[in-house]
């Protein structure tokens, strides 16, 4: 479901490798909610959600520590973006997982492909330039 195109790269190699992990993580969870075995999956769609918030404290804490050391000027707003979407991936509610698995992780499929169109071939698209002409690729 999640597929790496050119058109995301931030043409930041180090962003690039953070951001296929992430599609990554989507398609992991993808796969587990497609399943149509009747197993319960709330133990592999807990792991893929707190795998999807690790990696994203990770590379968010990255993205915004090189936006802030080179000056960049949206840096705050950027911010918001990352700490809003960590505070709805920690807001899911693990025992309603447990009773909707399949609503839960589509939802979850659902918001994770929205913040990729709009997050990250929107916002961050945005200090691609920026940080190019600072060097960084």
């Amino acid at each position: 479901m999640f597929k790496w195109k050119d058109d995301f790269s931030v043409n930041i190699e180090s962003i690039d490798d953070q951001h296929k992990e992430l599609f990554k993580i989507g398609n992991y969870l993808y796969e587990i909610v497609s399943i149509k075995d009747g197993i319960d999956r709330y133990d592999e769609i807990l792991e893929a959600l707190h795998k999807l918030r690790d990696y994203a404290v990770y590379h968010f804490t990255f993205e915004e520590k090189m936006m802030e050391d080179n000056g960049y000027p949206k840096f705050q707003q950027h911010k918001r973006q990352h700490d809003s979407f960590i505070s709805k991936v920690k807001s899911i509610d693990e025992e309603e997982i447990d009773e909707r698995q399949k609503k839960i992780g589509m939802d979850l499929i659902i918001f994770v492909a929205n913040w990729i169109e709009n997050h990250i071939l929107k916002t961050d698209m945005e200090y691609k330039e920026f940080l190019n002409d600072k060097g960084i690729y």
